[in-house]
Protein backbone atom coordinates (compact mmCIF):
# COMPACT_ATOMS: atom_id res chain seq x y z
CA UNK A 1 0.00 0.00 0.00
CA UNK A 2 1.44 3.32 -0.80
CA UNK A 3 1.86 6.45 1.78
CA UNK A 4 -0.35 7.89 -0.39
CA UNK A 5 -3.35 5.46 -0.12
CA UNK A 6 -2.29 4.66 3.93
CA UNK A 7 -3.14 8.78 4.41
CA UNK A 8 -6.34 8.78 2.32
CA UNK A 9 -7.53 5.45 4.74
CA UNK A 10 -6.83 6.85 7.66
CA UNK A 11 -7.47 11.02 6.79
CA UNK A 12 -9.84 11.83 9.99
CA UNK A 13 -13.18 13.43 8.78
CA UNK A 14 -12.46 17.41 8.78
CA UNK A 15 -10.23 17.59 6.36
CA UNK A 16 -12.01 18.92 3.41
CA UNK A 17 -11.72 21.98 1.09
CA UNK A 18 -14.10 25.19 2.54
CA UNK A 19 -16.31 25.56 0.03
CA UNK A 20 -18.84 27.48 1.79
CA UNK A 21 -20.83 24.72 2.66
CA UNK A 22 -19.38 23.63 6.02
CA UNK A 23 -16.24 21.96 4.71
CA UNK A 24 -12.98 22.61 6.22
CA UNK A 25 -9.73 23.86 4.95
CA UNK A 26 -7.62 21.76 7.67
CA UNK A 27 -7.99 18.50 9.63
CA UNK A 28 -5.74 16.00 10.99
CA UNK A 29 -4.02 13.02 9.70
CA UNK A 30 -2.38 9.76 10.43
CA UNK A 31 1.21 9.65 8.64
CA UNK A 32 3.52 6.97 9.64
CA UNK A 33 2.06 6.66 12.77
CA UNK A 34 1.45 9.72 13.82
CA UNK A 35 -0.82 12.37 14.04
CA UNK A 36 -0.37 15.08 12.12
CA UNK A 37 -2.23 18.61 10.99
CA UNK A 38 -2.96 18.68 7.14
CA UNK A 39 -4.55 21.04 4.85
CA UNK A 40 -7.49 20.24 2.21
CA UNK A 41 -4.82 18.42 0.23
CA UNK A 42 -3.92 16.58 2.51
CA UNK A 43 -0.58 17.95 2.50
CA UNK A 44 1.55 18.79 5.89
CA UNK A 45 0.92 21.53 8.40
CA UNK A 46 4.32 23.16 9.79
CA UNK A 47 4.37 25.50 12.75
CA UNK A 48 7.43 28.32 13.06
CA UNK A 49 9.25 28.84 16.70
CA UNK A 50 9.96 32.22 15.56
CA UNK A 51 6.13 33.57 14.91
CA UNK A 52 4.96 36.10 17.80
CA UNK A 53 1.91 33.79 18.75
CA UNK A 54 -0.54 34.28 16.97
CA UNK A 55 1.14 36.90 14.63
CA UNK A 56 2.71 35.68 11.30
CA UNK A 57 6.38 36.65 10.96
CA UNK A 58 7.11 34.74 7.66
CA UNK A 59 6.83 37.13 4.66
CA UNK A 60 8.66 37.68 1.44
CA UNK A 61 11.31 34.99 0.82
CA UNK A 62 10.38 33.25 3.91
CA UNK A 63 6.65 33.29 2.50
CA UNK A 64 8.00 31.94 -0.52
CA UNK A 65 9.39 28.86 0.81
CA UNK A 66 6.67 28.57 3.86
CA UNK A 67 3.54 29.42 1.98
CA UNK A 68 0.90 30.48 4.86
CA UNK A 69 -2.60 28.48 4.91
CA UNK A 70 -5.10 30.96 4.28
CA UNK A 71 -8.65 31.01 4.13
CA UNK A 72 -11.75 33.45 3.78
CA UNK A 73 -13.63 35.15 6.80
CA UNK A 74 -16.30 32.80 8.04
CA UNK A 75 -14.54 29.32 7.06
CA UNK A 76 -15.64 26.29 9.10
CA UNK A 77 -12.86 25.35 10.90
CA UNK A 78 -12.54 22.22 13.50
CA UNK A 79 -12.31 23.00 17.40
CA UNK A 80 -8.47 24.35 18.00
CA UNK A 81 -8.27 26.56 14.52
CA UNK A 82 -9.18 30.08 13.91
CA UNK A 83 -8.02 32.78 11.70
CA UNK A 84 -5.09 35.66 12.05
CA UNK A 85 -5.06 38.31 10.05
CA UNK A 86 -1.96 38.86 8.19
CA UNK A 87 0.20 42.28 7.32
CA UNK A 88 -1.36 42.38 3.75
CA UNK A 89 -4.92 41.79 5.47
CA UNK A 90 -5.26 37.65 4.54
CA UNK A 91 -6.38 35.60 7.21
CA UNK A 92 -4.21 32.72 8.48
CA UNK A 93 -5.13 29.85 9.89
CA UNK A 94 -3.93 28.85 12.88
CA UNK A 95 -3.67 26.20 15.32
CA UNK A 96 -4.36 26.80 19.20
CA UNK A 97 -2.99 30.21 18.44
CA UNK A 98 0.09 29.16 16.06
CA UNK A 99 -0.27 30.09 12.56
CA UNK A 100 0.37 27.26 10.24
CA UNK A 101 2.34 26.54 6.58
CA UNK A 102 3.18 24.48 3.66
CA UNK A 103 6.70 23.68 2.84
CA UNK A 104 7.42 24.25 -0.39
CA UNK A 105 10.16 21.45 0.09
CA UNK A 106 7.09 18.68 0.48
CA UNK A 107 6.21 17.12 -3.44
CA UNK A 108 3.07 14.45 -2.38
CA UNK A 109 0.81 14.14 0.24
CA UNK A 110 2.16 12.49 3.92
CA UNK A 111 5.88 14.13 2.87
CA UNK A 112 6.91 15.71 6.08
CA UNK A 113 10.83 17.12 4.86
CA UNK A 114 10.06 20.38 6.57
CA UNK A 115 10.16 19.02 9.85
CA UNK A 116 13.07 20.42 11.63
CA UNK A 117 14.70 22.49 8.86
CA UNK A 118 16.68 25.24 10.50
CA UNK A 119 15.68 23.88 14.16
CA UNK A 120 12.76 26.55 13.65
CA UNK A 121 10.13 24.95 11.44
CA UNK A 122 8.03 21.65 13.20
CA UNK A 123 5.17 19.18 12.03
CA UNK A 124 2.62 20.73 13.50
CA UNK A 125 0.56 18.03 15.70
CA UNK A 126 -3.04 17.66 16.86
Amino acid sequence: MTKLSLLALLLIPGAALADGHGGAPVGSAEIDGAAVLVDDAQMTLYTFDNDDGSTSTCYDGCAGSWPPVLAEEGASLPEGFALTERRDGTKQITYNGAPLYLWAGDAEPGDMTGDGVGGVWHVAKP
